[in-house]
Formats: structure tokens, C-alpha cells, sequence
């Protein structure tokens, strides 16, 4: 959870150095999933700090793992068309401006492009994937993209599920469940800044088939002072099966404690 919180504190970076990165593909689309900056709106970002350019690896290719691919099923897909077009919204004078919602990008690295990494870039294993995004083959795992609502304070997940996230014969292991769970109350949370997850308390009510979409839906219960409570639950496509439902607590602050530093 702390590495999807840093990497986000990159995006804007990425932006910024978009137009220098030649013969890279870099997504100047101020979106989020899963890694870590300050997400205060749609578009803007705080606490960013400058990067020297010689921490950015010469061969530096960023993949959105949210992006639809041959994997995705028609209703995977029709799910994220729909979101899509929440994105966007046009006035009456035909001007297109960002709607309420933000889709979300999601890599399958975020700390070696972080702030820890500016820091200490020594305790970086050049190895290490996001939990989520660490199998290649496409389908075969973590399928998934969030939709943002930073003015409702509540986000949704698109998720399919692939065949290596198996627990009883053809459903999916809790494990997975809760993965994504906390994928998506992390990154709801980061409204409010870097995160630590306090609590996570699941409620399996019904097994979730393998290979199935269902929808994520994530919001901001209340906050008080520091700690941050969420709610989610995983339904079926059209929600009349419930499959699971969470609540989950944040405590929002400076993490320079945990990573060994001070302005973290």
C-alpha cells in the first residue's frame, strides 16, 4: 500500500518530462491506480518534488495494465466504456471539459520511480513488480481498472478475474478478493494523502466465480482527524449478488518513519 501511495507522487512527473522522453510512450492524462502522489483533484497533485533526470533508466517504457486488451470480456469492456464516458462532458456551447470522474493508470512498478527511490534508491530490488500486475500473460490474474470520483469522495473497480486466482474449484481464492480490496480502499484513501491501512475487515457472503467481472464500489464513510473510514463491497455486474463488503480505517500522514527518512 505504501508503494502505490509513492509512485503516484511520480505521475505528474511523468507528465512534466513527457514532451523530453522521446520514442517512450508516457501518459500525460493526469490519472491514478494503485501507486501514490497526493490526490487532491483531477488535476492537480502536491508535494511533488523535483527529479534529477539521472534516476529515470534509459529504456524507460510505461504500460498501463488498466488499458483493455484482447483479454477483457464483453462485459468487462462494456463496464469500462461506460465509465469512459463519465470522464468526459460536453456543455451546451459543445465544449468538452473533464467530467466527474478519472480513469485511473495502473503499472506494474511504482517505488523505483518514487520519492523513496530519489532517496534511497540502494534498497531498491530492480526485480520487485506491484502485487497485482507481476504475471505477463494477459487474463490470467489481476484484470482490473478504477474509475476516480474525487468529488463524491467514492471510487469504482471493473474487475475480472483470470485462472490463476483459483481457491475452491471454479471460484476465487479470499486472498484475491482481499487484494483487491485493499487495492481499491488504498487508493480511495489517498484522497487525503499518504496513507498506512489501520484495519481491513471482510465479509465473504458469497463465493466469486473465476473468470467472472464484478464491480468494486468504494467511498469515504467519515474522517476524524487523521484516520480515514471507508466502506467497499464487490457485487455482480448489475449488483443484485453481493459478494463481499469491507470497512476498512487509514491513518493519513508523513511515513518518513517508516521508510527510514525524514521528509517522507
Amino acid at each position: 500500500m505504501i508503494m502505490m501511495r509513492l509512485g503516484l507522487q511520480a505521475q505528474r512527473v511523468f507528465h512534466s518530462f513527457s514532451r523530453s522522453l522521446s520514442g517512450h510512450s508516457v501518459s500525460g492524462v493526469l490519472q491514478i491506480q494503485g501507486f501514490g502522489a497526493l490526490w487532491k483533484s483531477p488535476s492537480a497533485f502536491q508535494s511533488l518534488r523535483p527529479f534529477s533526470m539521472s534516476l529515470w533508466p534509459s529504456n524507460i517504457h510505461l504500460q498501463d495494465y488498466s488499458e483493455p486488451n484482447e483479454s477483457w470480456s464483453p462485459e468487462m469492456r462494456q463496464l469500462y466504456d461506460q465509465y469512459i464516458a463519465l470522464c468526459e462532458v460536453r456543455t451546451d456551447g459543445g465544449e468538452v471539459k473533464t467530467g466527474p470522474w478519472q480513469k485511473l493508470p495502473s503499472y506494474n512498478r511504482t517505488l523505483k520511480h518514487g520519492i523513496v527511490a530519489a532517496q534511497r534508491p540502494k534498497t531498491i530490488d530492480p526485480r520487485a513488480r506491484l502485487f497485482t500486475r507481476n504475471v505477463e500473460e494477459k487474463g490470467a490474474a489481476f484484470e482490473y481498472v478504477v474509475f476516480m470520483n474525487d468529488q463524491e469522495r467514492r471510487c469504482v473497480c471493473v474487475f475480472q478475474s483470470g485462472h490463476l486466482l483459483e481457491g475452491p474449484p471454479g471460484y476465487v481464492h479470499a486472498g484475491a478478493v482481499a487484494t483487491m480490496f485493499s487495492t481499491v480502499t488504498t487508493t480511495l484513501s489517498m484522497l487525503f494523502g499518504r496513507v498506512l491501512t489501520a484495519n481491513l475487515n471482510l465479509n465473504f457472503r458469497s463465493p466469486v466465480p473465476l473468470g467472472s467481472v464484478s464491480l468494486i464500489h468504494s467511498a469515504v464513510d467519515k474522517v476524524e482527524g487523521r484516520k480515514i473510514f471507508v466502506t467497499c463491497r464487490m457485487t455482480s455486474i448489475d449488483e443484485s449478488k453481493l459478494y463481499t463488503d469491507a470497512t476498512a480505517l487509514f491513518l493519513s500522514g508523513k511515513l518518513g518513519h517508516v521508510f527510514g527518512t525524514k521528509s517522507v
